[in-house]
């Protein structure tokens, strides 16, 4: 199961949260040891340069993508290959839906996009849909209908 998705800016704010089976009062705990693992680690390293740990029995796969830092955190299958296959799907869609790695700035200004790009691409902690063009696809925004 992919335990947690997370996406935090250079100052360690969460910008995106996603927890699947992690109890409330875990999720604090995940929090900061991701944040605290990625200021420790990501300082120099380049974009989409993958990171690999391990933590209390799970995988923790992280890298940074421009100005944010992208953690998944995954245990059972979800081991450190499967979330290298995750982690590339949703750089990957980051990096379509705001056209060149984001700054914190064009992350807010896509975050709608970007939100149902992380709902597309996992689904109660499974890895749903990895092909580009479907997501492109699921995630265009139609405008509202008179009913």
């Amino acid at each position: 199961m992919l335990l947690a998705v997370l996406i935090a800016n250079p100052e360690g704010n969460i910008l995106v949260e996603r927890f699947n089976g992690v109890p409330a009062e875990e999720r604090l705990h995940w929090r900061s040891f991701l944040v605290k693992l990625g200021a420790d680690n990501l300082k120099g390293i380049k974009n989409e340069e993958l990171l690999v740990a391990c933590h209390k029995s799970v995988y923790i796969v992280y890298t940074v993508l421009g100005d944010v830092s992208i953690y998944l955190v995954g245990k059972d299958n979800y081991d450190e290959l499967a979330l290298s296959e995750a982690i590339f799907v949703i750089t990957s869609a980051l990096k379509d839906v705001c056209g060149k790695p984001p700054t914190e700035r064009l992350f807010l200004d896509k975050y709608g996009k970007i939100c149902l790009c992380f709902d597309e691409i996992v689904w109660k902690g499974l890895l749903e849909n990895t092909d580009k063009e479907r997501i492109k696809r699921l995630i265009r925004l139609k405008a509202p209908t008179e009913f």
